[in-house]
């Protein structure tokens, strides 16, 4: 994978189209996590620090094609401001004459934030035309929101074949991370996925299997593959119809030179319910009136002796119901195996996905793994070995 950073560009003087992820949750007006818009000031930084002009590109919530007030990227001004250190101008119009105005008025180490991308509906189409109104604006277009890669839209994918375009330093160090977990990693790799189900998970599987030597199932996923193998698993979660493709993935994983893993010992209850009455027992002896809620502590033994033999561990999904104690408890301890072996020095770890991040959040651990994406969909394809659209255009320049 090759592509230009912010390092091999020359900003000073220049006016640099910033294509960002600042969709953060709003309350009566209020950012209530500003960690997308924290996240972006590396990047805004050295293009102003470089001389050079910052507009800003983003999309809020789906609006579909519409100007509607309540999806304003005005209301995040205090937030973006704040973050940033500096005045924001806004324009409220990422193309014609409002954007024309903004960028006129700018002195060099100026940022200016345009409003909603998704007021088109050009955006989401991928119009021509939209993105050459875009590219008329500036003289650089810097890509760093990787989360929002995945989608070939006129912000995201049209801009980079307009103007020199590089990866900004979100999208670097994204791109880095994964490609250090399943591109060229360093063996071997083991993957955690979890999650409720097998279904959506299939190209995600599918993929990983060619391309790790060790993967660990849990959550509800464990089940079906544990219906697939002719175990009882009484009430809990489990896609039964899903049994004949859990064997198939088996199979393949066998020819692929990849063992799989699937829980040993379960955690398992009456009722799905915080600090429920459990108990612990071998993975073949569920009764029949009770759900498997969690992994026991012989499959956190042996998915942590997994972990000690590889180098690299990317993990997407929780092992069981970790929103809930006790349910938390393989999830957690896991978790802090892999984040020992990374501050270690001996694993390189790279986790994904929505309650991954809550899961490890919830451990404590989520600044001891290498990496962290909260990129969500953009990172799940990127696992599933699907090319994005937003990363390939920066590739081809």
């Amino acid at each position: 994978m090759t592509f230009k950073t912010l390092d091999d560009m020359d900003f000073a003087g220049k006016t640099a189209l910033v294509r960002v992820d600042i969709n953060v949750p709003v309350e009566a007006g209020r950012v209530t996590d500003a960690t997308r818009i924290e996240r972006i000031v590396p990047t805004v930084h050295h293009i102003t620090e470089a001389g050079g002009k910052v507009l800003l590109l983003a999309h809020f919530g789906r609006p579909k094609g519409q100007a509607v007030p309540e999806m304003s990227l005005a209301q995040l001004m205090p937030a973006l401001e704040a973050a940033l250190g500096q005045p924001v101008a806004f324009a409220e119009n990422c193309i014609g004459g409002p954007a024309k105005k903004a960028v006129a008025a700018l002195e060099p180490g100026g940022i200016a934030l345009l409003e909603n991308t998704r007021f088109h509906e050009g955006e989401e189409k991928n119009d021509k035309l939209l993105a050459a109104s875009m590219a008329a604006l500036a003289d650089i277009y810097v890509n760093d929101a990787f989360s929002a890669a995945h989608r070939a839209h006129a912000s995201t994918e049209g801009l980079a074949h307009l103007l020199p375009s590089c990866a900004g330093r979100l999208m670097e160090a994204e791109l880095k991370a994964l490609e250090a977990a399943l591109g060229n990693p360093e063996r071997p790799v083991a993957a955690v996925v979890g999650g409720a189900k097998v279904s959506t998970k299939l190209d995600l599987l599918s993929n990983l299997i060619t391309r790790v030597d060790h993967l660990i199932i849990g959550g509800g996923m464990a089940n079906t593959f544990l219906v697939a193998k002719g175990v009882e698993i009484g009430t809990s979660l489990a896609e039964r119809d899903m049994a004949e493709t859990a064997r198939e993935i088996m199979a393949r994983a066998a020819d692929e030179g990849c063992t799989l893993h699937l829980p040993i010992d379960i955690v398992v209850a009456r009722e799905f319910a915080a600090d429920a009455a459990n108990e612990t027992l071998p993975v073949d002896t569920c009764p029949e009136e009770a759900m498997i809620l969690d992994a026991g502590p012989e499959t956190v033994a042996a998915i942590s002796a997994v972990m000690a033999e590889c180098r690299t561990l990317v993990w997407n999904g929780p092992l069981g119901a970790f929103e809930i104690a006790p349910f938390d408890t393989a999830t957690v301890a896991a978790a802090r195996e892999a984040a020992r072996l990374t501050k270690e020095g001996v694993l390189v770890s790279v986790a994904g996905g929505g309650d991954t991040v809550a899961a490890l959040n919830k451990a404590g651990v989520s600044e001891d793994f290498s990496y962290i994406s909260t990129a969500g969909g953009a990172f799940l394809e990127w696992m599933e070995g699907k090319v994005l659209p937003g990363v390939a255009a920066l590739s081809d320049r």
